[in-house]
């Protein structure tokens, strides 16, 4: 899925002594917030998908998600479990 404006999410959260940024594009900040979601029309009803978020692209990729019917849930980073099946989007 792309955005013309709003988004690159290409941190690898998972790369040994890298902290996990903002999938926001452009956006080096900490990330605090993982928003999960699934295109039904791609994905299995149990699969998730991953964007990071900072406080400032919280909202702003809560939208994106939103409108299209693709956000299942927004959790603070340090509570998340990633479920099985699910995986961060590049």
């Amino acid at each position: 899925m792309n955005s013309p404006d709003a988004h690159s999410p290409d941190t690898d959260t998972g790369a040994p002594g890298t902290d996990p940024t903002c999938s926001a594009k452009g956006c080096r900040a900490a990330a605090v917030w993982v928003l999960a979601w699934n295109n039904p029309k791609l994905h299995t009803p149990e699969r998730r998908k991953t964007w990071l978020a900072c406080e400032e692209h919280r909202e702003h990729l809560s939208q994106f998600l939103g409108v299209r019917g693709f956000l299942k849930d927004v959790v603070k980073l340090a509570d998340w479990v990633r479920p099985e099946g699910s995986e961060r989007e590049r």
